[in-house]
């Protein structure tokens, strides 16, 4: 049987996967905020068993321009730690320009897993930051940076570089409960995008159980 990790940033997250996965349920990790916090806990539990995906759960802010809504679910083709580099006064310098890496061969853009795209949800890049954008023209920055990206969220990376490590495929997905831009906590429907993060984490796991025997 297929083994998959979830690991998420807090225990309201937590809360409402309890029923997850029918007969595969899921190892569930509260990582704490952040990526260096969700790399250790997913580090941690990927050495101690044995797990076929993991994956990077939770809430987050949709890019303008993504065509994503509040109350939708999307999942990631690739996972990217958008602010890791250096400011050259007003250009930002990504990694690879740099010619640094986080591990042999990466310089902090991590495949997804393949059967991502199939799952029938929007799927496209997300990326990984330390502070949530806070301003329209951050959003444009990093829309600029990863062309096409999808949603904002924290932790993804860290669950990316901890699974590279081990060998182990990832995915991340999230509901969204905001626009990525001007900070309006008013506006956050967390709920809403819980409730599409249920629907679809179901799908991930899903995709999962019925790939058993194929690899």
């Amino acid at each position: 049987m297929k083994r998959a990790l979830i690991v998420v940033a807090t225990a309201a997250e937590a809360a409402r996967l309890d029923q997850l996965g029918g007969g595969m349920q899921p190892t569930v990790v509260v990582s704490g905020v952040g990526a260096v916090a969700a790399a250790l806990a997913t580090q941690a539990a990927l050495g101690g068993a044995r797990f076929d995906l993991a994956i990077s759960a939770g809430i987050g802010g949709a890019f303008p321009g993504s065509g994503l809504e509040v109350g939708e679910v999307a999942v990631a083709s690739e996972i990217v730690q958008a602010d890791l580099g250096a400011w050259d006064g007003p250009q930002f310098l990504p990694l690879d320009a740099l010619s640094l890496e986080v591990a042999p061969g990466n310089a902090g853009r991590f495949a997804g897993w393949p059967l991502a795209p199939s799952l029938g949800l929007p799927c496209g890049p997300f990326v990984t930051v330390s502070s949530v954008t806070g301003s329209a023209e951050g959003a444009a920055e990093l829309r600029r940076r990863v062309p096409g990206a999808l949603i904002e969220g924290m932790e993804g990376a860290g669950v990316a570089h901890a699974a590279l490590l081990a060998g182990v495929p990832v995915t991340e997905v999230r509901g969204v409960s905001n626009p990525v831009g001007p900070r309006d906590r008013a506006a956050w429907r967390i709920g809403e995008a819980l409730a599409a993060l249920d629907v679809g984490l179901r799908r991930v796991l899903d995709a999962l159980a019925q790939s058993e025997g194929r690899g």
